[in-house]
């Protein structure tokens, strides 16, 4: 069931459902491995792709269809897979649309195990990654080559949320039959729709906001039905693939997705203006905030500034964890996305395999520490990090 004039808040709730024979009202879960036919000619006629149907839950399975005709329609894209888990949402994309000898471009304010992905993993098989600034378009234009087949950015970035001018650098890649591939994992669509702003490629790590509370873990390709066909494909053969359980759980939280993503933002401006005012704090990363350097941009292709606050402490290392090991409220974890609040260092968590040079390049110090506010009370999660006002 989908209808395109619906709202937003509708499609949460209603888009993609199907209803079995039984009228539940509630998506149904179908834990199932595989389905039977009617005939041998239907099961010939499916697997030929000539008969439209479920044939095994690898790849087809209508829990899972649900989820991804859901989330497809609040990002505005023609089609969707949905993978195990938001790296290998990425990697299916790569599988899928690119071969040895193959050039990609990417942000290097990235996530962690994305730039092990490129540096290595990917580099065995023959593809070559060049990392450039995320905000300084014209690197993108000087490290494009001929055979440069992907644009790859977080925008807002993990961990400091800096934001790309999505529309400009959609025309560079345009310009040069390159697709721009959008990491939308801190915004999710309640805040932010990258195909309006010309990009192609929807990436999601359906673990954090879409779930909303740190049960499963799941990941996410939108985009129109030709680049998703040999993402598709890729995920047929291969299987890194969503369960039908997990994906039962997301559609529940997609339904509940632009309240939660307005408190989670409401309560991060409010903790990150606090911050600022704080003695023991150096810098306060935060798009909703006037003195982030694009937080004009970022308010033009966001509804907020979403919900992850980064902050550098007086001191190095030592004082960034002594004020981790001083809450008692927060999460201690490197997850984000619950409504549970979680803190984390970067530089020895999300980012601890990549080199200490390729982060002093992307801008991430000893002292910094990242807030992804949750849902809580914000004079408790002001209280729980008290610490920082003596």
């Amino acid at each position: 069931m989908n209808n395109n004039a619906w709202k937003f808040d509708t499609q949460a709730i209603r888009a993609g459902s199907l209803q079995s024979e039984f009228g539940e009202n509630s998506e149904a879960i179908f834990l199932t491995s595989s389905y039977v036919f009617d005939s041998s000619s239907q099961a010939a006629a499916r697997f030929a792709g000539n008969e439209p149907g479920n044939i095994y839950s690898r790849f087809t399975n209508p829990t899972v269809t649900m989820f991804q005709d859901r989330l497809a329609a609040l990002e505005g894209g023609e089609a969707c897979v949905a993978t195990s888990s938001g790296m290998s949402a990425i990697l299916a994309t790569i599988m899928g649309l690119c071969s040895a000898g193959d050039h990609i471009v990417a942000s290097r304010s990235i996530f962690g195990t994305t730039v092990q992905l490129f540096s290595n993993i990917l580099k065995r098989w023959g593809l070559e990654v060049t990392f450039v600034s995320l905000t300084h378009l014209h690197e993108w234009e000087d490290a494009t080559q001929k055979n440069t087949k992907l644009f790859f950015v977080e925008t807002p970035s993990n961990p400091l949320t800096e934001v790309t001018d999505i529309k400009a650098l959609s025309i560079i890649a345009h310009q040069k039959d390159i697709k721009l591939v959008v990491d939308n994992c801190f915004c999710s669509p309640a805040l932010q729709k990258p195909l309006l702003f010309g990009a192609d490629i929807i990436i999601h790590s359906a673990t954090k906001y879409i779930d909303g509370q740190g049960r499963c873990l799941g990941g996410a390709v939108v985009a129109d039905k030709k680049t998703i066909e040999p993402i598709y494909q890729f995920l047929r053969t291969a299987g890194p693939t969503m369960s039908a359980f997990n994906a039962w759980v997301f559609l529940k939280g997609l339904e509940t997705l632009s309240i939660r993503m307005d408190a989670h933002s409401k309560n991060a401006l409010d903790l990150a203006s606090w911050l600022e005012t704080q003695p023991q704090i150096d810098r306060v990363y935060y798009p909703g905030l006037a003195s982030h350097p694009q937080h004009k941009l970022a308010l033009s292709q966001q509804k907020t500034g979403g919900a992850i606050v980064s902050f550098e402490v007086k001191g190095g290392q030592k004082e960034a964890w002594g004020l981790i090991d001083s809450t008692r409220l927060i999460s201690i974890t490197a997850n984000l996305g619950d409504v549970k609040s979680t803190i984390t260092h970067p530089a020895t968590t999300t980012h601890s395999r990549v080199s200490p040079e390729e982060r002093q390049k992307a801008g991430i110090k000893d002292n910094l520490v990242r807030i992804a506010v949750g849902l809580e009370d914000i004079e408790d999660l002001k209280a729980d990090l008290s610490s920082l006002s003596r």
